[in-house]
């Protein structure tokens, strides 16, 4: 058995790995760069070394850095984690070039999988059905044009070294055709150093079903059976489960068989991903089930896989770089009940999923620090007090519930969404709650289309709720001395605190900047509490929590802030980042929802757009400058009527 093991990773995913580890009895090493010095990881490793500046590119992503940190600290593996460096096949053989364990496949395996045109020529030789579509070599726009042509429209174009949703557009007609090629492309290069390109059919009804596999070095391959990942957003999973909804025994046992002669076509060794895509237009079928890619690594939704079979993933990896079989053989794996995980990013759904960095200054899970509760999980790379750096994913934590039935993984996940208190960073904790209680995902009658389709409400943040805002006022009032509110005569329990209603008193509060009026009882008091209250006094009133939302609640009204000093028209930076395209110029005449700019970051491009008719009177932004936040990039002056 190893033992000694250096991290090549950060946040979760090296959290995850340094607590498997430590149940071995495996020193662990981490890396950080400078961003990352105080990081959770790099507090949790028995030693870690610095590696480089904040930028990914110039840390994380240098492999040379990260053998040579192995070297210094005595580690004899490295395991890569899931992103940054995990499947790139030069850094795994110069890995074992020094003469160091790599927790991971052979790198020719990770190459024979790893672009995914030469991946489905591999499929298709051993018998592993692929979705329609051109992946040859021809890179030409024009002649890309034509064979999105034939394919039919909608089509799919898709970045051969890409994962994670990037450099992948979906493409409904010819005449957007061009710009989705060039933006995939760009995307691509940024995130893969690679932009070629391959297109496939767009499938109407995809659901998106991949099989854990694992092999060893004595030639033995396994399934763990199969994941649902349909519920996502611009290609990027949200909510994950297993087993998939739908599947019958028939069904599960040729899709398993299928991932299995994939991994054994390359030789496989340690874990790993076949992904397929369905057409569910007519439930789930195996002729109707095709091979898209693999993922030669663990998965983010690695969890929802070890809570259904009982097994530690990354110890079952750990075992195979050293050298061991396989811990089960296939009939003596099962699956048993139902798993489900849901990501918790630091974004705000209401403004297209942008991300929301900063300090975590309210963190808690249920009212407490995050960790296990019966049958919940909680996987995190960050606790209370630490940031949300602006150079990496926003991933804050992956919320898991196992359960006998699914219905009961919803309703437990569910609870755990609204549950979440985090402040003053933007989650979406409320919207996954609200994509967990919608009852098509309820009914397992969704497709990788689902969350595009849902109304507007889904997405925004509900006004508070008013008994919460009265406790608000209520515990102001005793807190701060207002005068009113005085003795006790609890007729009423709402939210962990009484309040008796015989006589209301106005109170006029701010919420978020907006006024507003709240009501309680003239007689009312804070009383005895028979829970954790909602909400959080902090020196300048309240920070306010109800169904995974915060609300910041003021006596008074807040000074003014850099968002609404820009007034009308002023588009701004919604985060730090880099300019890489810019779509119109000074005087231009733009339409609402015309884009303006592209802005890379956080690893994603996020368009920026016109909010309604006018003119292009200030443009503060060039191709390849770096902004920050609030910047004022473009003012549009409205059109006169």
């Amino acid at each position: 058995m190893i033992q000694s093991l250096l991290i090549a990773n950060r946040g979760e995913i090296a959290c995850r790995i340094i607590r498997t580890a430590r149940a071995l009895g495996i020193r662990t090493v981490a890396v950080y760069s400078d961003a990352d010095a105080k990081a959770l990881h790099v507090r949790e490793a028995d030693e870690a070394v610095h590696i480089g500046p904040s930028p990914a590119a110039e840390s994380y992503l240098v492999g040379e850095k990260i053998i040579a940190a192995a070297k210094e600290t005595g580690a004899e593996a490295i395991h890569p984690g899931y992103g940054f460096l995990s499947e790139n096949a030069d850094f795994a053989q110069a890995v074992l070039d020094a003469s160091l364990l790599w927790v991971g496949p052979k790198p020719e395996s990770i190459r024979a999988m790893g672009l995914k045109d030469a991946a489905k020529t591999l499929m298709d030789e051993a018998g592993v059905p692929t979705t329609p579509g051109y992946l040859g070599e021809n890179q030409d726009v024009d002649f890309l044009a034509e064979q999105a042509e034939q394919i039919g429209y909608p089509v799919l174009i898709k970045a051969v070294a890409g994962g994670g949703g990037k450099g992948m557009r979906k493409v409904e007609a010819a005449e957007d055709f061009s710009d989705a090629l060039q933006s995939c492309r760009r995307e691509a290069k940024a995130a893969f150093g690679n932009d070629i390109v391959l297109l496939e059919k767009w499938i109407e009804s995809p659901r998106h079903i991949e099989v854990q596999v694992f092999g060893d070095s004595q030639g033995n391959v396994v399934h763990l059976f199969e994941r649902d990942c349909s519920l996502q957003r611009r290609h990027q999973k949200v909510i994950e489960e297993a087993p998939a909804p739908g599947m019958d025994e028939a069904t599960r046992e040729q899709v398993c068989a299928a991932a299995v002669r994939a991994a054994k076509a390359v030789d496989y060794e340690g874990a790993g991903t076949i992904e397929f895509i369905a057409d569910a237009s007519n439930g789930l079928r195996a002729d109707r089930i095709w091979f898209m890619e693999m993922n030669t690594r663990l998965q983010v939704e690695h969890p929802v896989t070890e809570e259904i079979t009982g097994q530690d993933l990354v110890e079952w990896q750990l075992r195979v770089a050293s050298g061991e079989e396989l811990l089960k053989k296939q009939d003596e794996l099962s699956i048993d009940g139902w798993a489900m995980e849901a990501r918790l990013y630091a974004e705000d759904p209401a403004s297209g999923f942008l991300p929301s960095t900063g300090k975590l200054e309210i963190f808690s899970y249920f009212g407490g620090k995050l960790g296990y509760f019966h049958n919940d999980r909680q996987d995190s790379g960050v606790e209370e007090g630490d940031s949300i750096s602006p150079h990496y994913d926003p991933m804050i934590a992956k919320l898991i519930e196992q359960a006998d039935s699914r219905e009961e993984a919803i309703d437990h996940l569910a609870e755990a969404c609204r549950s979440i208190r985090v402040h003053p960073v933007r989650t979406n904790a409320g919207f996954l709650a609200n994509l967990l209680e919608h009852e098509a995902f309820r009914s397992g009658d969704i497709t990788t289309g689902f969350i595009g389709s849902l109304e507007q409400d889904v997405f925004e943040k509900p006004d508070i709720d008013h008994d919460i805002l009265g406790g608000v006022a209520l515990w102001m009032s005793a807190d701060w001395g207002w005068p009113g509110p005085s003795g006790y005569d609890a007729d009423l329990e709402i939210a962990g605190f009484r309040l008796n209603r015989d006589r209301e008193r106005n109170v006029v509060l701010w919420v978020d900047g907006e006024q507003t009026t709240v009501s309680f009882p003239d007689n009312a008091s804070i009383g005895d509490f028979t829970g954790e209250k909602p909400f959080v006094m902090d020196g300048r009133g309240a920070i306010a929590f109800s169904n995974g939302f915060s609300y910041e609640v003021r006596p008074r009204p807040a000074s003014g802030s850099a968002v609404g000093a820009a007034a009308d028209g002023a588009i701004l930076s919604p985060m730090p980042g880099k300019i890489i395209a810019v779509s119109v110029g000074a005087g231009d005449s733009v339409t609402a929802g015309q884009k303006l700019l592209t802005l890379e970051a956080m690893k994603m491009e996020h368009s920026l757009v016109a909010p309604f008719d006018g003119t292009v009177a200030e443009l503060n932004a060039e191709e390849g400058g770096q902004v920050s936040e609030g910047a004022v990039l473009v003012q549009i002056e409205a059109s006169e009527e």
